[in-house]
């Protein structure tokens, strides 16, 4: 099959656009699109809409600011996940150094897989409660 649809980036609704952003920034180590930095010191930051970028061949990463929205519960089905990102370390002493790294940039741990053999992983809530996973992919290029 042939498409000329391709996918340009994920968004993610939060109620505060740029502490989220900031959130992912650290984590993933992308830039803001140009003008979405953020404002000089004592100027008010009216952006509700702020896209980050990676290298070259990544996703970009989006997020739109709402006035409300209910955290995932999971994993009680309540309120859904909607969506979650997965991402990928090469290695268990990788996946160990992020996953220090995501706690002190202000995620919350959901579930240890550190120990599973056939997968070791860790599943986050994002400071918006957004569920994301990081896990050993050693092929996590493809």
């Amino acid at each position: 099959m042939v498409t000329r649809v391709h996918l340009r980036g994920v968004v993610l609704d939060t109620t505060d656009a740029r502490r989220l952003a900031e959130f992912y920034r650290e984590l993933l180590g992308y830039a803001y699109r140009p003008g979405d930095e953020p404002p000089a010191a004592g100027v008010p930051d009216d952006k509700d809409w702020l896209v980050l970028v990676g290298p070259p061949g990544t996703t970009r990463l989006g997020f739109q600011e709402v006035p409300l929205i209910p955290a995932s519960t999971w994993p009680d089905p309540a309120v859904p996940q909607q969506l979650h990102l997965d991402l990928g370390v090469a290695s268990a002493d990788d996946l160990r150094a992020e996953h220090e790294r995501a706690l002190a940039l202000g995620a919350r741990l959901l579930e240890d897989r550190f120990d599973d053999p056939e997968e070791p992983l860790y599943v986050y809530a994002d400071p918006a409660g957004h569920p994301f996973c990081i896990f050993v992919a050693p092929d996590h290029g493809t």
